[in-house]
């Protein structure tokens, strides 16, 4: 029945939760970490992933890595909360649905979803063009915008827009419920600090940088470690 519904739906751009129950249903629906629909694309995208970084360490872009691994903690910090809110409430802010993927993480991401994460720092260290410290609109006392703040700007708009595109699709391939939750919301609370953290954190400090990566990726790891085994995530 639930399949018939998607089929009914119109496609298109969608900005804001319904909080309808359809959306509700398919929430309902979703089983985390089931192999029923695992495919050999997991294999594929894990592979393209392991050439991206291995290529940036053989060529010494530490920097680059160091991007990508600081926007990827952070995704999955957020994602972890999100699971927590979806234990907590009932509803997560954000959900994938098993007709959308070949494996489903946590109630929020999805193993492709996840993957493109991994990349997504490294591709906006990268559309930064080498020029990081660049500054525009300077006007007499102002010194102007950082490149790593407008190129995180661009980036946010771009993916919370994709995000809206992902909501409306036929197969729930992103799923929001609340209302009050959308494109404008997670374009400011969720793919800013994703970008900033992805800009910023490589040209830290040495020290600063080393215990920000440590810190975030054992949080991760300890969250994931406790929580998953409580069913709580």
């Amino acid at each position: 029945m639930l399949a018939s519904t998607f089929n009914l739906l119109h496609f298109g751009f969608k900005f804001w939760g319904d909080g309808s129950d359809i959306a509700k249903d398919a929430i309902a629906n979703i089983t985390v970490r089931s192999t029923e629909n695992f495919n050999w694309t997991f294999i594929f995208i894990l592979a393209v992933v392991f050439y991206v970084y291995w290529s940036e360490l053989k060529k010494k872009n530490y920097e680059a890595i160091q991007a990508g691994l600081a926007l990827y903690g952070v995704h999955w910090l957020y994602e972890i909360m999100n699971a927590i809110i979806g234990k907590a409430t009932g509803y997560p802010l954000w959900a994938v649905s098993n007709q959308s993927t070949s494996f489903i993480l946590l109630v929020g991401v999805c193993w492709e979803l996840s993957m493109m994460f991994a990349l997504a720092g490294i591709i906006s260290y990268k559309m930064m063009l080498g020029k990081p410290d660049k500054m525009f609109f300077a006007r007499g006392k102002f010194k102007g915008v950082s490149n790593k703040l407008i190129v995180a700007l661009e980036m946010a708009l771009l993916f919370a827009l994709f995000e809206a595109f992902l909501a409306g699709t036929t197969n729930w391939s992103f799923i929001w419920v609340y209302k009050w939750w959308g494109v404008i919301p997670v374009f400011i609370t969720t793919y800013v600090p994703f970008f900033l953290a992805a800009n910023y954190v490589p040209f830290m400090e040495p020290k600063k940088k080393k215990w920000f990566l440590i810190i975030e990726w054992s949080l991760v790891a300890i969250l994931l470690v406790v929580l998953i085994p409580l069913g709580i995530i």
